[in-house]
């Protein structure tokens, strides 16, 4: 009883619940509070870089489910993003379908792309598998240049998809900014999108994946089975950036090819690094810390040492580069200094004060 007033792990119930002690029931009330009033005290600016950063966690909650618990490395996810951002202008824009059905219709196109590029995880692994994935960014980047009809070639295309629920209409949300408005949907979304992976992870699918990850023989061998589980975790794993894709389209109002570079898989790899490879909550810390800084930095080029603005600027090193540089570095420097992420030193600082005064 003692043990678990202190928050510990006494029984297997406990473990499969989502919110197991007191603090933790305090601390989601917090963030609800938090995620109620944030829009109120923050500028439009910022709530901006939130919304990116929202959007970066639900591609981020997606690869993780796949890199970090099933051990499948992609570097498609730019591709997977990028047919969800093109699905909500078909479906949102061109259609006029509502924000939830062509929300949906983002996440099984991307679904069906990561069910198309999963069967290869079941014959490939490791560098290989990295190198198919890679090959799917540069046909999709020849896809999305081509296709003018959906895509609008390599000029982009605007996105007028409807974000409306009801009656709430999040794009002129009356006496509210279309920047307050976004910043509840978004992260409404993003709460969605943890409580699923949240509940993949700690149920028997979960499992499984875990075990596919750490010895994907010896889970075949209990009767684990591999091509459910693989291609499974592509299928979930693409449909979630398919809907980060498709959230990013309508926000933004317009995209083109350039959008869905290899530059953006890095990005969320560095996301999930950063953050914590096997967490929920690791993609969302990553998100808020490694999302926000492309947005930060162009914000404030300007004040930055030696960073290029323009053609006519002496700095010697573009905001472009400079964010591939970033990216870079905050991958090497994590696996090198801390493999588990953000993740872990919240988890060290959780652990620290649980055991308080007999920390160790």
């Amino acid at each position: 009883m003692r043990l678990r007033n202190l928050g510990m792990t006494t029984r297997y119930e406990h473990e499969l619940r989502l919110l197991r002690s007191r603090p933790a029931q305090l601390g989601a009330l917090a963030l609800l509070v938090l995620y109620a009033a944030t829009p109120m005290f923050l500028s439009d600016f910022w709530l901006s870089v939130l919304a990116y950063a929202g959007i970066s966690a639900i591609g981020a909650i997606g690869l993780n489910l796949l890199t970090g618990y099933t051990g499948q490395v992609s570097l498609g996810h730019a591709t997977f993003i990028g047919a969800g951002a093109y699905a909500a202008g078909y479906f949102g824009g061109d259609l006029g379908l509502p924000l939830p059905l062509w929300l949906l219709l983002a996440a099984v196109a991307g679904g069906l792309l990561g069910a198309l590029v999963g069967p290869f995880a079941l014959r490939l692994r490791g560098n290989y598998l990295v190198i198919i994935t890679l090959g799917l960014v540069f046909v999709g980047e020849h896809v999305f240049s081509n296709w003018d009809g959906l895509t609008g070639g390599n000029a982009g295309r605007t996105i007028e998809a409807p974000v409306s629920l009801g009656f709430v209409d999040f794009d002129s949300l009356s006496g509210y900014t279309r920047e307050q408005s976004w910043f509840w949907l978004i992260w409404a979304l993003v709460a969605v999108a943890a409580l699923l992976a949240k509940n993949i992870v700690r149920s028997r699918p979960g499992r499984a994946m875990q075990a596919v990850r750490d010895r994907d023989v010896a889970a075949e061998v209990i009767g684990v089975s591999l091509a459910r589980y693989k291609v499974g975790a592509f299928v979930i794993s693409s449909a979630l950036a398919a809907v980060a894709g498709g959230l990013f389209g309508a926000y933004q109002q317009f995209v083109s090819p350039t959008d869905w570079s290899l530059f953006l898989s890095i990005q969320f790899i560095a996301i999930i690094i950063v953050g914590g490879l096997g967490t929920v909550f690791g993609a969302v810390l990553g998100a808020l810390f490694v999302g926000s800084l492309p947005r930060l930095i162009e914000e404030y080029s300007g004040s930055i040492p030696g960073v290029s603005t323009g053609s006519g600027d002496e700095g010697f090193i573009t905001v472009f580069a400079l964010n591939q540089a970033i990216f870079g570095l905050l991958i090497v420097g994590f696996l090198v200094f801390e493999p588990r992420g953000l993740a872990a030193l919240w988890l060290r600082l959780k652990a620290y004060f649980k055991g308080w005064p007999f920390s160790y």
